[in-house]
């Protein structure tokens, strides 16, 4: 039984449900239409950042100034602020551009390979990515497979076993009797690890076939330490939230790790699919499991904890589009906090982490970074203030909202052509809805993050 009739069943399924092959990859060709999407992203943000600076889009902000004065300690700083962040996307937007994926690695001579793949209750999709990652290009003799069981309750176990027996010289399974939690399964598949490179990938997710070639490909740098892969909606056909989480991973990636990883700062290589040097990981991976926040054990944000380990040790951190993951995202809403709470915990946390070593960085990454995380962080005290201002000014002037909602529209909208020029489909409005989605469902989560960010529970283990 070999792997490949699996693997195109497999990207048979992902064909329906994303539209697009798995084996698609979307380079930039620089033709015409590239450029005409480049000027109009560039003309709209240049726009954007004149409107903001004369307050076309902030008037009610300005008129709670000049209406009542107790209020300019609040606006002026948040006008400030706005106008700096129009500024910086703007830069962002001009280090995109020079953005280009590493070449990946010569199949003939790509370094020893070890992929981990930490499962937990997931049931038959781990045969799915097990078989996935056996049908990459990649040197057989050259790749091993790690499959790690966290103590799972249900059948993970049979469908990991059933993929071992079938290729016991390229994949190894390793079973706890209890669940210790996925820094401990990516900690024993990285101890038993014989590559040079090892690629992480969720059990929830199934690859590229070029995805191994072209996570290794950028190893050739000795500066490299971790790399980011693209990850995208497995599950986007399964309802309007992961619909709007396939466009919001993709910018998430075609944007902003294409930017970081420009200055090779790439603040998170996402457990979906990263890859490190073995070497370097064990060089820190006793701190990385023990690792504690205000005296609480940290148990998740595992993947943006060891990329700020290999950035304190001097490596640089990239991002690799033409790498790709598709992965099962939350379908309903109370699982999509649930992620949102890991992540903005884990968030809050890494930041601090991050902080404490970006000093180590070169002085530009250095000085990008840290105001990138300034005007980033800055964002949440600004929205909370900005939305009880605008509570009180729309009691007084019900318009003020509409006014509000049309902002969020046009944001989202200017946001939305990184989409439409990344991946050229039409579903790039979707992140329009989920801007309002948002802002109507989700402001809450990142205060309660904060207030719980000693929290251990995964809240789905």
């Amino acid at each position: 039984m070999a792997p490949e009739p699996i693997l195109k069943s497999i990207t048979t399924e992902a064909t329906q449900l994303s539209g697009e092959p798995l084996e698609a990859f979307h380079v930039r060709p620089q033709d015409f239409l590239d450029w005409l999407f480049g000027i109009l992203i560039l003309s709209s943000l240049v726009f954007l950042v004149y409107t903001s600076i004369t307050g076309g889009l902030f008037n009610p902000l300005i008129e709670a100034i000049q209406t009542d004065s107790r209020m300019a300690f609040i606006v002026r700083p948040t006008l400030l602020w706005a106008s700096m962040g129009s500024l910086f996307v703007v830069f962002r937007t001009i280090l995109w551009f020079h953005y280009r994926p590493f070449p990946p690695a010569v199949f003939n001579d790509a370094p020893p390979l070890t992929v981990i793949i930490p499962a937990y209750n997931e049931g038959p999709m781990v045969e799915k990515a097990i078989h996935s990652v056996l049908a990459a290009d990649y040197p057989r003799d050259r790749l091993e497979v790690l499959v790690v069981d966290d103590g799972s309750r249900d059948d993970t176990w049979y469908y990991i076993k059933r993929v071992a027996k079938l290729y016991p010289q390229q994949v190894t399974a390793v079973r706890f009797p209890a669940n210790k939690g996925k820094r401990e399964a990516l900690s024993e598949g990285f101890n038993r690890a014989r590559g040079e490179v090892v690629v992480t990938v969720d059990s929830d997710s199934v690859i590229t076939k070029g995805t191994l070639l072209a996570m290794t490909g950028p190893f050739r740098d000795p500066a490299v330490g971790a790399v980011a892969g693209k990850v995208k909606a497995y599950n986007l056909r399964e309802g309007i939230i992961p619909r709007m989480l396939h466009v919001r991973y993709v910018l998430s990636f075609d944007f902003l790790r294409a930017v970081q990883s420009t200055y090779r700062t790439v603040y998170c290589c996402p457990g979906a699919l990263a890859a490190y040097r073995v070497g370097a990981v064990r060089r820190v991976l006793e701190q990385w499991r023990a690792q504690t926040f205000m005296g609480a054990p940290c148990t998740y944000g595992e993947d943006r904890a060891l990329t700020n380990y290999m950035l304190s040790l001097g490596y640089d951190s990239v991002y690799q589009g033409s790498a790709e993951v598709h992965t099962v995202v939350p379908q309903s809403y109370k699982k999509l906090t649930r992620m949102y709470l890991r992540w903005d915990r884990s968030h809050i946390r890494e930041t601090f982490h991050f902080i404490r070593i970006v000093w180590k960085r070169p002085f530009w990454p250095c000085l990008v970074s840290l105001f990138d995380t300034f005007i980033t962080n800055l964002r949440y005290p600004v929205t909370w203030f900005v939305l009880g201002l605008l509570v009180y000014r729309s009691l007084q002037n019900p318009g003020t909202m509409l006014r509000v909602f049309l902002a969020i529209g046009i944001f989202s909208l200017l946001n939305s052509l990184y989409y439409l020029y990344s991946e050229r489909r039409g579903d790039f409005w979707y992140n329009v809805v989920y801007a309002y989605f948002a802002f109507l469902t989700l402001f809450w989560v990142f205060p309660y993050a904060l207030l719980t960010v000693r929290s251990k529970s995964w809240m789905t283990r």
